[in-house]
């Protein structure tokens, strides 16, 4: 009768920091691949700890922390299945990423990672020691070689094992979201299944680490790149897959096959997942934001409500006398169709104190930009005070193209714990509202149907801080402006690139200066979803004060 070998894949959502919370879910899962008669309970890379721990990973105690909690889990599972699990490992002066095997109430083995990632997101050579490749873990009947993350998409490694001996590879990830991301994974683990003739379990966090989220997405390779596998994307649960030894090896026995969303449901989920674990892991239960009757507020409300449900979600309506009637009756049709709560807060009486109480100080000087922002900062003291009060978690809503340009309000619509559409510029806002209308799935807590009314997504964008204001009176067009910045920044092409592709020259520059002299803002702004490798933040990190602008 031929081998065979069970190992359940863990693809669930650790807390960084909960290690006991963590463990438990180690423990419930483990619990459950033993019913099933597994041989082995994987999960991924840092699980133990969450990922990205960041400076945390250096901190004495945690350390110490750390090593308790992972012995003490050994001894609590000792008899059943092995525990795959990455932890950091200690090593001196820094930890190494590490991977446990553990078995018979005790650490049988470890794999630290060789290859640091550092880029993009990713600082590993500054938190962790680089390993040296090591050979293949035995569990039961089945060599395993564990390339941690990184070490996958590298073929030194993978080689290493399969030339010592692994029958399968086991590659445990903290593997963040960006569009395009799925695609890029399994390309290069098929590349390693093709170069080593080795069956290989590809498994990944799932959930939201502050502006990262962890896609899921786990899937599971035969040599000559046939999927077997196929873990849902943006969700957790344990999956077991079976190996089976024949005359060629050990081969992964065919298995379900999730359908993975297109890039607008990708998009969308992830900004539903981070603002969920954002507010959950943050200690909140409730979020409130202002709904200005205008396109980005209604997205935000809208994934707020598929993230926590109405009953969670609080909407505040701050109206000034440059408030238009059209911008009321959108407001309350969001609300509406959303089922949320909605008050009314109007900020006429305030804005008139604060301009009389400044008037002998502004004496000689004409309205400007100035009286405009104190509106939008009365809005934010305002929702700031209704946040404390009820302990809401009070949401952002600047699109990528504002704070790209600085055209969100430092203090005032600025003001708040968390952005869900900080990485989305407003020409895809215009398409992901266009697209929520049209879609709805059993992960959203929101209601179906066109939940965001045309009217909001039709009428030319305004801040209306004055009278007839639109932005397109200081900025391009829209689908002109996010050309330029997605080129600025996302691409980092020069300007005189930006002037190649057909766009004026002098525009160009405009846009140029004010992204560099609004790096302060975004300094001080609120995380937000990452659905880029170009988010602000960790992807992108220029110096605040920066005289060098491109003359080509």
């Amino acid at each position: 009768m031929a081998e065979r070998f069970r190992l359940s894949l863990a693809q669930l959502n650790p807390t960084v920091g909960d290690l006991r919370g963590n463990a438990a879910q180690v423990r419930d899962a483990w619990a459950m691949a033993k019913a099933a008669g597994a041989d082995m309970v994987a999960f991924p890379e840092m699980f133990l700890t969450g990922y990205q721990l960041q400076d945390l990973v250096g901190k004495p105690a945690f350390a110490a922390d750390v090593q308790r909690v992972l012995a003490q889990l050994a001894q609590d599972c000792a008899d059943g299945p092995a525990i795959g699990i990455g932890a950091p490992l200690p090593g001196g002066d820094k930890p190494f990423n590490a991977y446990f095997v553990l078995q018979d109430g005790k650490i049988a083995a470890q794999v630290s990672k060789h290859h640091l990632p550092t880029y993009k997101v990713f600082d590993e050579q500054r938190y962790y020691h680089a390993g040296d490749p090591s050979g293949p873990v035995r569990v039961g009947a089945l060599r395993i070689g564990v390339p941690v993350c990184e070490d996958a998409w590298f073929d030194d490694v993978t080689e290493t094992l399969a030339e010592t001996g692994a029958e399968i590879l086991l590659v445990p990830n903290g593997s963040p979201y960006h569009r395009g991301k799925m695609d890029t994974r399994q390309a290069i683990m098929v590349a390693r299944v093709i170069e080593t003739g080795l069956p290989l379990a590809y498994l990944n966090l799932a959930g939201g680490q502050d502006d990262q989220i962890f896609d899921g997405a786990s899937f599971v390779l035969n040599p000559h790149g046939v999927l077997t596998h196929q873990m849902p994307a943006f969700a957790t649960g344990l999956f077991h897959v079976d190996f089976v030894q024949g005359p060629d090896g050990w081969r992964a026995v065919a298995g379900d096959k999730s359908h993975l969303p297109d890039t607008w449901e990708a998009d969308y989920h992830a900004m539903v997942m981070a603002l969920r674990d954002y507010v959950s892991k943050t200690g909140f239960s409730r979020v409130l934001l202002g709904l200005s009757g205008g396109i980005d507020s209604a997205l935000v409300a809208a994934i707020a409500v598929d993230a926590l449900g109405a009953d969670k979600v609080r909407c505040v309506m701050l109206p000034s006398r440059f408030t238009s009637q059209a911008s009321l009756d959108d407001a309350a049709d969001v609300a509406r169709r959303l089922g949320v709560a909605l008050d009314t807060a109007p900020i006429g009486a305030a804005h008139a104190a604060v301009i009389n109480t400044l008037a002998p100080l502004f004496a000689g000087k004409s309205p400007d930009l100035t009286e405009e922002n104190i509106q939008s900062r009365l809005r934010g003291v305002m929702l700031m005070a209704l946040s404390n009060k009820f302990g809401e978690m009070l949401l952002t809503t600047g699109n990528k193209s504002e704070v790209a340009v600085g055209y969100a309000t430092i203090y005032g619509d600025m003001a708040g714990g968390y952005n869900p559409i900080k990485d989305l510029y407003k020409t895809r806002v215009f398409e992901t509202c266009r697209w929520r209308n049209a879609h709805h799935a059993d992960w959203m807590h929101g209601p179906s149907g066109e939940v965001i009314p045309p009217a909001v997504i039709d009428k030319p964008p305004t801040a209306e801080l004055r009278e007839n204001q639109k932005d397109e009176d200081s900025l391009p067009p829209y689908p002109v402006l996010d050309e330029i910045l997605e080129m600025l920044i996302d691409k980092e092409a020069s300007v005189a690139d930006v002037v190649a592709m057909g766009h004026d020259r002098a525009v160009v520059k405009k846009i140029e200066s004010l992204i560099y002299i609004s790096e302060y803002k975004r300094f001080q702004s609120a995380p937000g979803a990452r659905l880029t490798e170009r988010a602000f933040w960790l992807d992108r990190r220029y110096p605040i004060v920066n005289r060098w602008r491109d003359e080509g």
